[in-house]
């Protein structure tokens, strides 16, 4: 089983104390007080501004980030937990329905959808979904735009959970980003 590896940075350009990571953290103050760049030596994790996997997130693979606050548009916040996606062997597997609580129209999908809007007409988005095989990322604009999510096998009733967003595209987490 490969293993991922996130080495985290006090200070922007890799400087100042370290913490390397190699698994989940929910919270990485009490392990550095701050943390404005990093490098991602293997697997591709997601990042939150807030502890316990809460807040803004990003999706980072193997790189370097040396001042991912400007990339990313994060203000004065940093990175404050982590969550390490496993790598999936297999095939991607997602029902997504026009509504909460599994309601309106329903699509199976397998692939990467760049609009909601151009391939189902849903003007609205996606509303809730079941991830059955596979881990995904949803964000809030078509064409992969906006804030994103991290999607893992599960029930997904109701992204009023997730700040109200609605979701308009879509795509798998593939093995090829290790």
């Amino acid at each position: 089983m490969s293993r991922g590896k996130v080495i985290f940075y006090e200070d922007r350009n890799f400087m100042g104390r370290s913490y390397e990571c190699t698994s989940d953290c929910s919270d990485m103050f009490s392990y550095m007080s701050r943390c404005h760049s990093c490098r991602v030596e293997s697997g591709c994790w997601m990042v939150y501004d807030r502890t316990n996997y809460m807040g803004n997130q990003y999706f980072m693979r193997r790189g370097d980030y040396a001042d991912y606050m400007n990339m990313w548009d994060w203000g004065n916040n940093c990175i404050r937990s982590c969550r390490m996606i496993p790598m999936h062997r297999g095939s991607y597997r997602m029902r997504i329905y026009e509504r909460d609580n599994f309601m309106g129209q329903m699509n199976e999908v397998m692939d990467d959808c760049d609009s909601f809007m151009d391939r189902y007409h849903w003007s609205n988005g996606c509303m809730s979904c079941n991830v059955m095989d596979g881990h995904w990322l949803m964000y809030e604009q078509p064409h992969y735009r906006g804030r994103m999510w991290y999607f893992r096998p599960g029930e997904y009733r109701s992204f009023r959970d997730y700040g109200g967003m609605r979701f308009m595209s879509m795509r798998r987490i593939m093995d090829s980003w290790y």
